[in-house]
Formats: C-alpha cells, sequence, structure tokens
C-alpha cells in the first residue's frame, strides 16, 4: 500500500529560501511570513495524509457507477468532500466577496500539490469547481456572481467546462452544440459533449456546467463560439434549488487512471442556459478557466511524480539485493540494500531532481500569476503566459517518466497492484493530454507565445537569466563552474534554437513546427536549470547562517546532479531542432 508524507519542509524551503515571498512586494504577501505559511501546510497536509491518500487507493478500485442517471463516486469521498469543504480548502485564494478566504493563489499553488499528490482524481471535482468560478467571476455579470459564485465557493455546489464534442477537440470551430435565444434572454442548448471530468456525481447539491456553443446565425469557426452557464437544477430567485434542467449523463469513460473521478458523456436536450459575456466571445471567457487548468495540470505531473519518488525512496532503503561492487556495506544482512548501487542512485536522483525543480518552477508561476493579478503587472501577465506551455507540457511529460521511474525502481514489484506504483503511472498519463495535448502546447509555444508583443516577453526571460548569472558570478568558484557556466551554455542553446526559428520558421513554418516539441522540452530545462540554481544559492546563503547541513547540502548535491546529468539535454533538443523539417516531413502520408 503506497504512503504519502506532505513535503512541508521542500515547500517551506521554496517559499522562503527561495522566493522569499514576504518579501516579494506582491499585495497580500506580506502576510505570509514562515509561521502562517507553516500553519496553512500542516493544516493541509493532516487532510491530505489521513484522509485523500488512504482513499486513493479506493477510487481506483472501486471507480464511479452511473445509476438511473446519477453517478456514485467511490466509498469514502463524498465524507471526505464534506471534510475538506468543511475546513475551507475549496475556498483558499477565492473572492472574499463571494465567501472566500481572499489568499493569494500560490498558497491554493502549494496545498493543492499535496491533494494532488494524495488524491489526484479526488482533487479534480473540487478543482474543475475552481476553474468554473475563475471564469465566471471574471466574465459573468453581477447577478450570475451572486447567483453562483457563493456556492462555488464553498463547494456546495460544483463546476465543470464543456468544450469536446466526439467529432471534435483541439479545433473547436468545428463544435455543433445549438444555444437557441428565447424571449426571456436565456437560450436552449442542444447537444452532446464528452470527457466532462466531474459532470455528474453525488457529492454536491447542484453542479453548474460551462458549455460552448454556438448561436444560430453567429460567424463561422472559432469566432462563432459563445459560453453559456448550463446548471443541472435550475436556481429560484430565492437562491433556492428550482427544477431539473434537460441535461443528463449519457455514460462513463472506461479510463486507463482516475477511475475515482466521473468523466461522462454530457447531454443536453433543450436545456436552459445564460449566455456569459458577449455573444460569440466565448474562447476568451474559457480560455481564463483554460489557462488556470493548465498549470494545475502541470502541478499535477510533478505531484504524482513526488509521490511516486516517495514511494521508490521507500522501497530501495529497504530492499536488499546483491552487494556494492566496492565492498559489502551491510556484512551482518544477506544482502545490501539496492541503494547502494550507482544505477538505482541515478535512477532516484532523476526522480528528485526533476520533482524538486519542478516544484519550484511552478510555486514561482503561481508568483508571477499573482504578481499580474494583484499588483497588476503586465510584464508578469507576459512572462506567465509564455510559460505556460511549458509548465503543462514540460512538466507533465516529466512527471509521467518521473513515475515510470520510480515503478522501475521496484523491479517487478513494480510491475504488481500491490505496491501501487502502476496506479501512478497509468493516473499521470491522462496530465499529458487532456487540457490541450503536449503537442498542442508546444505548438501553442512556438506558433503564438514566443512572438507574442514583438517576442518581448521571451526576451525578458533570456535577460533575467543573463542578469541572474551576472549578479551571482564571481563569488563562488564552485557555484560559477557547477550552476552559472551550465546554465549560461544552455540558455546560448535556447536562445540558438528561437534564433533558428525567425530564420528558417518564416519560409518554411514546418521548420519551426517541426521543432516545437523539442523547443519546449529545451525550454523546460532552462527553467528548472534556472530554478535549481536559485534554490543553490538559496542553501549557500541558508548554510552561512547556520541552518540544517544535512538538507541543505542534499539541495546542493540535487541542483549539481540536475546541472551535470539533465541540463546537457539542451543540445540533444537543439540538434533536433536545427535538423529541420525535412526528416519529418520527407515521407508521403501513404509511405507510413
Amino acid at each position: 500500500m503506497p504512503t504519502y508524507t506532505a513535503p512541508v519542509k521542500d515547500m517551506q524551503f521554496v517559499l522562503h529560501d527561495v522566493l522569499a515571498i514576504s518579501e516579494a512586494g506582491i499585495p497580500g504577501y506580506e502576510e505570509l511570513d514562515r509561521d502562517t505559511t507553516g500553519a496553512i501546510l500542516e493544516e493541509a497536509a493532516k487532510l491530505a495524509e489521513n484522509v485523500l491518500a488512504p482513499l486513493n487507493r479506493v477510487g481506483d478500485e472501486q471507480g464511479c457507477v452511473l445509476e438511473n442517471g446519477v453517478v456514485r463516486t467511490p466509498e469514502g469521498f463524498k465524507d471526505a468532500f464534506d471534510q475538506m469543504r468543511d475546513g475551507g480548502w475549496t475556498a483558499l485564494d477565492c473572492d472574499p466577496e463571494y465567501g472566500g478566504q481572499g489568499l493569494p493563489y500560490l498558497m491554493s499553488t502549494a496545498v493543492g500539490e499535496m491533494f494532488s499528490s494524495a488524491n489526484m482524481a479526488f482533487n479534480m471535482y473540487q478543482g474543475l469547481t475552481h476553474g468554473a468560478y475563475n471564469a465566471i467571476h471574471a466574465h459573468g455579470s453581477e447577478e450570475q456572481k451572486a447567483i453562483y459564485l457563493p456556492k462555488m465557493v464553498s463547494c456546495e455546489w460544483g463546476g465543470t467546462m464543456n468544450l469536446t464534442e466526439p467529432h471534435c477537440g483541439t479545433d473547436l470551430g468545428l463544435i455543433k452544440t445549438r444555444a437557441e435565444p428565447q424571449e426571456d434572454g436565456s437560450y436552449r442548448i442542444t447537444g452532446s459533449k464528452i470527457w466532462i471530468s466531474a459532470g455528474e456525481h453525488d457529492m454536491v447539491d447542484n453542479i453548474i456546467h460551462l458549455v460552448l456553443a454556438k448561436i444560430p446565425g453567429g460567424p463561422e469557426g472559432v469566432k462563432g463560439i459563445s459560453l453559456f452557464i448550463v446548471p443541472k437544477f435550475l436556481v429560484n430567485e430565492d437562491g433556492s434549488l428550482g427544477t431539473r434542467n434537460s441535461l443528463s449523463c449519457g455514460g462513463l469513460e472506461k479510463k486507463m487512471g482516475i477511475h475515482g473521478n466521473a468523466t461522462c458523456v454530457m447531454n443536453y436536450d433543450g436545456a436552459t442556459g445564460f449566455l456569459v459575456g458577449e455573444a460569440h466571445k466565448g474562447m476568451r471567457a474559457m480560455f481564463t478557466m483554460m489557462n488556470e487548468a493548465r498549470l494545475g495540470v502541470g502541478l499535477q505531473g510533478f505531484a504524482q511524480g513526488a509521490v511516486a519518488y516517495e514511494n521508490a525512496l521507500g522501497f530501495a532503503r529497504e530492499r536488499q539485493q546483491g552487494r556494492a561492487v566496492t565492498g559489502t556495506q551491510m556484512p551482518e544482512a544477506p544482502a545490501d540494500t539496492i541503494m547502494v548501487h550507482p544505477d538505482v542512485r541515478r535512477n532516484l536522483m532523476d526522480q528528485k531532481s526533476i520533482t524538486e525543480g519542478a516544484r519550484t518552477f511552478v510555486y514561482w508561476g503561481a508568483m508571477l500569476i499573482d504578481k499580474a493579478h494583484r499588483a497588476e503587472d503586465p510584464d508578469a501577465e507576459g512572462l506567465i503566459s509564455l510559460l505556460t506551455p511549458v509548465i503543462k507540457g514540460f512538466l507533465t511529460d516529466k512527471g509521467f517518466e518521473t513515475c515510470v521511474l520510480a515503478q522501475q525502481t521496484l523491479g517487478g514489484s513494480g510491475f504488481t497492484r500491490e505496491w501501487g506504483l502502476e496506479q501512478f503511472v497509468r493516473d499521470a498519463r491522462i496530465t499529458m493530454i487532456y487540457e490541450g495535448t503536449n503537442g498542442i502546447q508546444s505548438l501553442d509555444l512556438v506558433g503564438r507565445k514566443l512572438a507574442a508583443d514583438g517576442g518581448k516577453h521571451v526576451m525578458a526571460f533570456f535577460e533575467m537569466v543573463k542578469r541572474f548569472i551576472a549578479e551571482n558570478k564571481g563569488q563562488d568558484e564552485a557555484f560559477d563552474a557547477q550552476f552559472l557556466e551550465p546554465l549560461k551554455a544552455a540558455s546560448k542553446d535556447l536562445q540558438a534554437a528561437g534564433m533558428f526559428f525567425m530564420q528558417k520558421g518564416m519560409k518554411n513554418p514546418n521548420d519551426a513546427l517541426s521543432g516545437s516539441y523539442d523547443f519546449m522540452h529545451l525550454f523546460g530545462h532552462v527553467c528548472l536549470g534556472l530554478m535549481h540554481a536559485r534554490m543553490a544559492l538559496a542553501a549557500k546563503a541558508a548554510l552561512e547562517a547556520g541552518g540544517d547541513k544535512a538538507f541543505l547540502n542534499a539541495k546542493l548535491a540535487t541542483g549539481r546532479y540536475y546541472m551535470a546529468r539533465q541540463l546537457p539535454a539542451t543540445k540533444t533538443h537543439l540538434a533536433r531542432i536545427e535538423s529541420g523539417a525535412e526528416p519529418v516531413m520527407a515521407l508521403d502520408a501513404e509511405a507510413f
């Protein structure tokens, strides 16, 4: 049976030693001292460790069941959801005007890591609600916000987003769901949506569906898409629940993983819907939800890797197999633990260095979101927009890879259900697919985000890396050689890749798009290299101040490993990018 222990000490190190959040100058951050964040994280850890984690296997084995139009969630889920709701965990960063606690998004992110590691499928129920809350909060009318948000903040009501249809996924311009205007200002929504996470379940009193549909006579393609609130139960003027709307769950998907989350086919048969924002402007409103969702999925990816690593490490410390090639380490035992073997160490160090770098990257991304919104900083908004496909795509690829490495650490035991590693692998796999596949993330990065605002934001990123290197160079020869020089070389590889796209991509777009996936990974490695360099700098300072030597020296060793063994991958990615489109596009479709 897998275990989960929330890495509170690591989280506090990132928040305070690396990001120095209480001195960041972001409104609301001045209240986030160590004691405050520690109290929040410790309480969240109790819920994650004692309530959510024990239900992870239950959810996987029982799954959800559709009975007479109602989805029954796994045993224990409803009680756990009540505990999460009663503890205020669903409202951490929500607007106090609607019952939220008003904390920065960063704290919701850190707590979300624990909940995702403990039970990813379970946490999706409130995660989807939070995304729907954000879309209505940003684009809904005052009346809509007053009706729906208080109950969504408390998670008495759930929320979803309905995009995909059987015949179209990424190309949303092809959707067929119709929205017929009615005399009272509402719309009749008719159509089917698939793969709707938390589309129907028994843990809330109402579910507020956000549905993309087309109003007849509107523009073709994505310019004709509108967004609608379509509640499971209509809401009376006094806020009480009214009649059941004309919508239903038509079936549950049989999935590889996340069995504890209800993934539904949703049928709308003339259901009453209410326009959110302007007609034909639905994509703008939906992407308020999608951008947060993509950051949340990046978090899910590394969070699954983190819990998988924890369990792989526990196994490696106890499993006795073979002897160290340099001499017996445990003469009193029949064999040494597998921790003595260099290849096991390599495997674990890959997991550890990715997980710790990813945590810092995601928390920094959350900090940029807070800076953009709370400090109204357009540069932070531009930078996080650039980094969002990297966070989603790179970290979910690496999170899944970490789960596979953790499973491999256990050998044959990792392939059995008893030890639980195979569930982490299966659950993590979806993160590379939903909220826009990772291939789509790479196309968004290269095709849209690099050139946004004339390339201003990617140039700002390069300048930030350059400034970090310049400000910290020459203080410590070992730090220069082990962290700054590798980071500088990797950043140059990233700039060279961008230059290749500028020179070749304008003439032949396939030259750029054939290298987009490699560029996303190259960019991701540079970001994690920067994170490890920042962690190393913080660890050095904490050591000089008399901090925990074992903990801090481990941070330095992990960072050195990443810079020496992972970061050089940028050169391979650059070589692939510079090979252009010809090797990729050489075959005719019939020749495959």
